[in-house]
């Protein structure tokens, strides 16, 4: 069985109050790390991260839920129930509403299963190399996908920071799921973040910070440095999990694998 660690982090950046949230723990039925960030008026962006959280977090603490992809994807359609059901207003500005992306983990098996809404992320670092998981639900991200914009265009693009999906609009949410569960391999390295978090970092600074790292903790204490040396007078809310198979120092060598999952799961 690969060992797992998990630490987090989270900050209100420049903002008055943090709309982010988290949880993390250990279940019967696997590791688990959750992460939403919050928008909406009068404070109610943090309702929406906290009540979503807590409701996918009670789910995966249930011994009843087996670990597989139909019941993690059913975990957000609750949480986007729970989130539907307690709006104020059916106006569209007036709705709280909120990213989420989540990892599961089944030391024993060796497998993993994510899910995301809205343009918080996940990423997977496997012997040097870091991909991107999920594909935000942004508007950036589909003109990319088009062949209209850059990445390097995103950055600074006027719709950068709107979504085209979160939990808690109007309407009904398509949670991206992996269709199977994938291969955990010694040495992965998984980030979840939150768009004030990812903001900073380019693949290679993810996988440098990681190199240097001893801890999930320190991994984040090295990035957390390096969004506050950037003294952006705007940031955002920065809220970040770091999840570690085993030990990414004892096996890390760039240019040794991919990082795509190789096996199926049979």
């Amino acid at each position: 069985m690969i060992r797992i660690q998990m630490a987090s982090c989270s900050d209100k950046g420049a903002r008055n109050h943090n709309e982010d949230d988290l949880r993390l723990g250990v279940a019967r039925n696997g590791c688990y790390a959750v992460l939403a960030d919050g928008a909406g008026g009068h404070k109610r962006g943090a309702e929406a991260a906290a009540r979503a959280v807590q409701r996918i977090e009670g789910m995966l603490r249930d011994d009843a839920v087996a670990f597989s992809p139909s019941n993690l994807t059913r975990t957000v359609y609750l949480a986007h129930d729970e989130l539907t059901h307690h709006q104020d207003s059916d106006a569209p500005e007036s709705r709280m509403h909120c990213t989420v992306v989540v990892l599961w983990i089944d030391p024993e098996a060796e497998h993993a299963l994510w899910t995301h809404v809205g343009d918080s992320r996940l990423y997977r670092i496997r012997h040097g190399y870091t991909d991107v998981v999920t594909s935000d639900d942004s508007v950036v991200q589909r003109l990319l996908q088009a062949g209209l914009i850059t990445p390097e265009q995103m950055q600074t693009h006027p719709q950068k920071n709107q979504l085209i999906a979160a939990l808690g609009i109007e309407g009904e949410v398509e949670p991206h799921t992996v269709a199977r569960p994938v291969e955990l391999m010694e040495g992965d390295a998984y980030l979840l973040c939150s768009d004030g978090w990812w903001d900073h970092f380019d693949d290679a600074l993810l996988a440098r910070t990681l190199a240097e790292a001893l801890s999930p903790q320190a991994w984040l204490d090295a990035m957390r440095g390096h969004i506050e040396a950037q003294r952006r007078p705007r940031q955002d809310n920065y809220t970040a999990i770091a999840v570690w198979a085993g030990d990414p120092g004892e096996v890390t060598r760039p240019g040794a694998d991919d990082t795509r999952p190789r096996r199926p799961f049979a």
